[in-house]
């Protein structure tokens, strides 16, 4: 079977219709659009630790405070990604992302103008929040469509575009700010983020349609003539009986439990094309958000994994500076510690991917070591003294992030926790349920920061969220084939039980008349006796 790729125009879009997953393509251009719209979305939300302290003395706010600006944008970014799921399936990828960017790049330039804190809330926290939704998730969903068998080894690699841009974004603003200053600094990043826009527009839909073209539909006289045939055996049947039914060529006066019922009318019912070529089949409707996910065990487990593995992810990049800058490191040596962490994400990340790649390998349990040895890095950060020390650290905890960050939310397209067909909703409501730990984290932080007056708390409260992510993600396997596995036998037990038992025979019309009659002669024979 060759697979066939043509255009077919759509509104406002073109889709790549194919009849298997291409595993490369455009899904390519759709990798390096992945690419750069991780380093302008979550690169710039981890590189927004340099611009901390600035804050802090601009508007001598505490911690806590400035911690509330990523919160708030992460709680957004997060809650609102059901809306970005209805919005993909309403709309297309393409225009959700390119909206999404525009409203990335306003946020982020009317918060250089910004006179308090709370203007920061709205328009880095929740304009810019919006926009990061909106520019994210639709795009690794798109790409996953697009990949198959290197789905995990594509992911891993284009998502080290937020690596890159930590690497590159924290040096670079860090010596921008020494020359404009931290508003025109934060003006030029929010300029920038307008690339957000012109990746959306490379976000081409995909079509997989199976080898419809392949099981060619019989010519319409055929089909005629099936009919005909087909009611004259019937017709001779029913009249060797002397039913006196009176029966025509049409098919829809043929009763149901004979056999002049064209075989051609069932498809209708399993979404194949009817037998009048010139209609076109009803469309199956596409739930623009599906719930049903909700349903499943290992789902769930799986949700909480992210909900409290999350609280691990934004801290320490925000944390890092103002924990190096506690232990007497300059400013350079600390913007060079958040570099290094950075690239070795992307080593981590690319790790990830090749390992997740191979064939005989259980995709779950490697993400689960890879998280319990993420827990270790962060318990290890409060013991590190001085430079040296905190760059072993940060190396080692940037690897282990990239193993896990690039690919928790890919892994929902693995069999072991929803499928690729519902994983676009099950990626909507599994971002929604992060929502909640996006929202905490970075204040939780920012509160033990405040009250015990020192870093080494904040990496502590990551460190028992990924623990609890950990005892979470550990049953989301036996969830799917243990717990639920039994119920789900009984239920396809009762399935088949009903679609093999069929209806009951049909009984002729004087079959009572014959029972009574045989009722009445026996009871006479009975009083004669």
């Amino acid at each position: 079977s060759k697979m066939t790729v043509k255009a077919v125009k759509m509104p406002c879009t073109s889709a790549n219709v194919y009849t298997k997953v291409p595993d490369g393509g455009w899904g390519w251009t759709v990798a390096f659009a992945f690419f750069v719209v991780e380093a302008l979305t979550y690169g710039i939300i981890k590189s927004f630790g340099v611009f901390f302290n600035d804050l802090m003395d601009s508007f001598d706010e505490t911690n806590s405070r400035i911690s509330w600006i990523i919160s708030i944008c992460v709680f957004v970014q997060t809650f609102t990604a059901p809306l970005s799921t209805v919005l993909s399936n309403r709309f297309g990828h393409r225009l959700v992302v390119m909206a999404g960017g525009l409203l990335v790049s306003s946020g982020m330039v009317i918060a250089s103008f910004a006179r308090s804190v709370v203007d920061m809330y709205v328009t880095i926290g929740i304009v810019s929040g919006l926009g990061y939704c909106l520019s994210f998730l639709p795009t690794v969903t798109i790409l996953s469509q697009y990949f198959d068998k290197r789905r995990s080894l594509v992911t891993a690699v284009a998502s080290t575009g937020e690596c890159f841009a930590v690497f590159s974004f924290a040096p670079a603003i860090t010596a921008l700010k020494e020359q404009i200053g931290w508003r025109y600094s934060m003006l030029s990043v929010g300029v920038l983020q307008l690339g957000i826009t012109a990746c959306g527009s490379l976000l081409r839909p995909i079509v997989i349609r199976e080898q419809e073209e392949v099981k060619a539909q019989p010519p319409e006289e055929s089909t005629e003539t099936k009919y005909m045939l087909e009611n004259e055996q019937t017709c001779t049947s029913i009249e060797s009986i002397d039913s006196g039914v009176d029966i025509t060529t049409s098919p829809s006066n043929v009763p149901g439990k004979t056999k002049a019922e064209p075989k051609s009318e069932e498809p209708k019912h399993h979404g194949q094309n009817p037998v009048d070529n010139n209609s076109t089949p009803p469309e199956p409707k596409t739930k623009l958000l599906d719930f049903s996910v909700m349903r499943d065990y290992s789902f769930i487990c799986y949700a909480f994994f992210g909900l409290f593995a999350t609280l691990g992810f934004f801290a320490p990049s925000l944390y890092i500076i103002p924990l190096s800058r506690s232990l007497g490191i300059g400013k350079d040596h600390s913007a060079y510690i958040l570099s290094a962490m950075a690239i070795a994400e992307v080593f981590g990340r690319i790790f990830a991917g090749w390992l997740l790649n191979k064939k005989p390998i259980r995709k779950i349990y490697i993400e689960l070591i890879c998280v319990i040895l993420l827990s270790v890095a962060l318990v290890a950060f409060p013991f590190a003294s001085g430079f040296w020390g905190l760059m072993i650290c940060s190396v080692y905890f940037g690897f282990m992030l990239g193993t896990v960050a690039g690919t928790h939310i890919p892994l929902l397209a693995e069999d072991d926790v929803v499928g690729i067909e519902r994983m676009s909703s099950a990626a909507g409501v599994y971002v929604f349920i992060q929502s909640l730990a996006g929202l905490a984290g970075p204040p939780l932080a920012g509160v033990l920061v405040d009250t015990t007056k020192n870093y080494s708390s904040a990496f502590y409260s990551c460190a028992a969220g990924m623990v609890l992510g950990a005892m979470f993600l550990a049953l989301v396997r036996p969830c799917k084939t243990g717990l639920c596995h039994h119920q789900q036998q009984q239920q396809q037990q009762q399935q088949v039980e009903e679609s093999t038992a069929g209806p009951p025979p049909e009984l002729p019309d004087d079959f009572i008349d014959m029972d009574i009659g045989k009722a009445e002669n026996s009871g006479k024979g009975s009083d004669s006796v």
